[in-house]
């Protein structure tokens, strides 16, 4: 991939929107667990600006599990990945004041690359960011999750200088296995 390729990891925006649901409309979805491409596109269409807010975690909102149970959602943020038009979707959460997590949060970080933009580096580079962002956070170190067979999510991860902490059963799909990497958050640059 040449590194003159415009990338950028860009907040969700009316601007973007059009490409974001080009991407939903071919059943490409943000979620790894599930497939929200038709939830979001219903809400999208329904109310844009609601939906573009719906992707910022406010204060005491809760998240159904795939599981049926209700937790509160996280603080974080959403970034899209974009090379002049929608490329994938990288996510940052946390509980502000530690780096643990909650048991049902398999992980800080979590992206998604639509399939046609894949191998291109992008989602290294997102993580890269995004470790940034965690930083800013007041994070040292985040963890990151991979399927134990999802071999090109593990390179981004160890590209990142993610270090394998462990392996576990994956507790939203049965009979998998996840693995645990724990990735420092590069101090800013001066």
């Amino acid at each position: 991939m040449p590194d003159a390729m415009p990338f950028s990891l860009v907040v969700p925006a009316r601007e973007h929107l059009a490409s974001y649901a080009a991407a939903l409309e071919t059943g490409w979805s943000p979620n790894t667990l599930r497939d929200v491409s038709g939830d979001q596109l219903a809400s999208m269409r329904n109310d844009a600006d609601a939906f573009l807010q719906s992707l910022v975690p406010a204060p005491g909102e809760t998240i159904a599990l795939p599981d049926g149970r209700v937790v509160e959602r996280l603080p974080g943020c959403v970034r899209w990945m974009w090379d002049g038009e929608f490329a994938g979707s990288i996510n940052f959460r946390h509980v502000p004041g530690t780096e643990a997590l909650p048991e049902h949060v398999l992980g800080h970080i979590g992206y998604a690359v639509v399939p046609w933009k894949r191998r291109r580096g992008y989602a290294s580079r997102a993580l890269g960011m995004m470790l940034a962002v965690a930083r800013e956070a007041g994070m040292a170190r985040v963890e990151v999750c991979c399927d134990s067979e999802n071999a090109i999510s593990r390179r981004v991860i160890e590209r990142n200088g993610g270090l394998l902490l462990r392996r576990m059963p994956n507790p939203h799909r049965e009979g998998q296995t996840e693995l645990v990497f724990r990735l420092p958050c590069p101090e800013p640059s001066t």
